[in-house]
């Protein structure tokens, strides 16, 4: 409010506004630095020069850093050009201008220029001055800063009111123009003044008769705007009185409202964070599950690895050494040769046997039952019951695949670890479950070792389709494990 009574004139009614703001500000910061800074202008439209400077730098002390500072710097200038302190003016403004920031912030940079050019101009530095108010003038006509450009052009027409009075009137014309199209009345009686020292002729009587007007006219238009600001308030404040009274009766429909809105709100919160939370979760089971999916390739990778070269790279090894080394004339020497080759095909079909992809479908069972009989061998008797009584069709892909590498890595594990004599494998199923019973007479080993003979992927593949796996085994009393898992 204080603001637009400055804009409108009202000086002393502007400054009785501020003071009723002071009381809102609780610390110095932004808003106590404008509340000073808008004194200032006040006390400077008032004439009251030192008074200005004084609330100019209260504002100072309430601004954080350089570039909020410098509007109060160039006020401080202002005054101090209109006390005829050149020097001291001259001094702020140049001080403005070493800042780097100040060319961040082009309208305030051709604003100080201006102001400096024109201090320099009013100490009778002409030369100076006039360089520093022609690039300020430049500046804002490339920025478009056209309420800016009124005050260029004024101090040039002051510049040139008695040196070259067509350049003058030039510049006080085009401030006029401006300030009429922006309707800033105080620029455009300058404006006339200077219109009317430059002219001699029938111009000077018109421009004469339009300044008269003007002035006549805003003084009337400040006066009653003084009136109507003071009616405004008043009514206000009698509105606000009998209004207080409705917000009273209002509160308590409003209280129940909010509790209505609140409990729509805290739904819709609800409902919306459990679908963020079911989201996330499903996302969460996807990156697990592709997380886990990597590992088990990863650790598939690994065990052909070291399947190739710890068994089948010796074989082959063995296989080209004995072949450097006896006489393949013999009959002898072939027959061991052809059963070594025999022997490694056997071993290279079983590992892609054991990598290969799964047929899930109507074979699913016969293929399932000639993997498992791979691992027969002159030292282990794999014996398979009941596999032909569960309805293979009934479970899912991800079940089956699960199911048949689990038993590979049993197998596997049996194989590398137990050398067990007889291998029983027995399938339950029931309506909702199926069991899976494997048993070995193997060497068998302690139940805290059981998870280091690499039967963890195993473990986390049965978890992963929400089954359940339990080992049993003892030195010297076989490998137990019972996997259930739902259809």
């Amino acid at each position: 409010m204080a603001s637009i009574q400055q804009i409108n004139g009202d000086y002393y009614g502007s400054k009785e506004t501020l003071t009723e703001a002071l009381p809102y500000v609780k610390n110095r910061d932004v808003y106590s630095a404008a509340i000073n800074n808008f004194y200032g202008i006040a006390d400077k439209e008032l004439s009251l020069y030192n008074d200005a400077i004084s609330n100019y730098k209260e504002a100072l002390k309430d601004c954080k850093d350089e570039i909020s500072k410098q509007p109060s710097l160039n006020n401080i200038a202002v005054v101090y050009i209109h006390q005829k302190k050149y020097n001291e003016a001259i001094k702020v403004l140049a001080s403005i201008l070493n800042q780097k920031s100040i060319n961040k912030n082009p309208s305030r940079k051709a604003r100080v220029l201006d102001n400096l050019g024109y201090a320099n101009f009013k100490k009778g530095i002409n030369e100076k001055g006039l360089l520093l108010m022609t690039e300020s003038y430049q500046l804002r006509k490339q920025i478009d800063d056209f309420y800016g450009s009124i005050e260029s052009n004024l101090h040039l027409a002051e510049y040139f009111l008695k040196t070259d009075s067509q350049k003058s009137n030039q510049y006080a014309q085009s401030a006029y123009e401006i300030a009429t199209k922006f309707n800033s009345v105080d620029e455009r009686l300058k404006a006339l003044a200077f219109l009317i020292s430059n002219d001699s002729g029938n111009k000077n009587a018109q421009y004469a008769q339009k300044y008269i007007t003007i002035n006549d006219s805003i003084i009337k238009i400040r006066n009653n705007f003084k009136n109507k600001f003071a009616k405004i308030k008043y009514d206000s404040k009698k509105e606000k009185d009998e209004n207080q009274q409705l917000r009273l009766e209002k509160a308590e429909n409003e209280l129940s409202l909010q509790a209505a809105n609140y409990q729509r709100i805290f739904f819709i919160i609800g409902i919306t964070s459990l679908f963020l939370l079911l989201l996330y979760l499903r996302k969460f089971y996807q990156n697990r599950n592709r997380i886990e999916k990597l590992e088990t390739a990863y650790d598939t990778e690994t065990r052909i690895a070291k399947d190739i070269h710890d068994e089948l790279a010796n074989d082959v090894f063995h296989a080209i050494t004995y072949t450097q080394t006896q006489s393949l004339t013999k009959e002898e020497v072939k027959e061991t040769l052809l059963q070594k080759l025999n022997h490694i095909y056997i071993r290279v079909r079983g590992i892609s046997r054991e990598n290969n992809s799964i047929d899930t479908g109507i074979n699913y069972s016969a293929n399932l039952k000639e993997m498992l009989s791979t691992y027969n061998s002159s030292n282990t008797n794999v014996l398979i019951n009941s596999l032909e009584k569960v309805n293979w069709e009934s479970i899912d892909e991800i079940k089956k695949v699960t199911i048949q590498r689990v038993l590979q890595e049993l197998m596997v594990n049996m194989k590398k670890h137990s050398d067990a004599p007889v291998v029983v494998l027995k399938f339950e199923s029931t309506a909702n479950t199926i069991t899976i019973n494997y048993s070995d007479n193997g060497k068998g080993c302690e139940k805290d070792l059981i998870i280091k003979n690499g039967l963890q992927n195993m473990e986390n593949r049965i978890l992963s389709i929400k089954g359940t796996l339990t080992f049993d085994s003892e030195p010297g009393k076989g490998f137990k494990v019972k996997i259930t898992l739902p259809k």
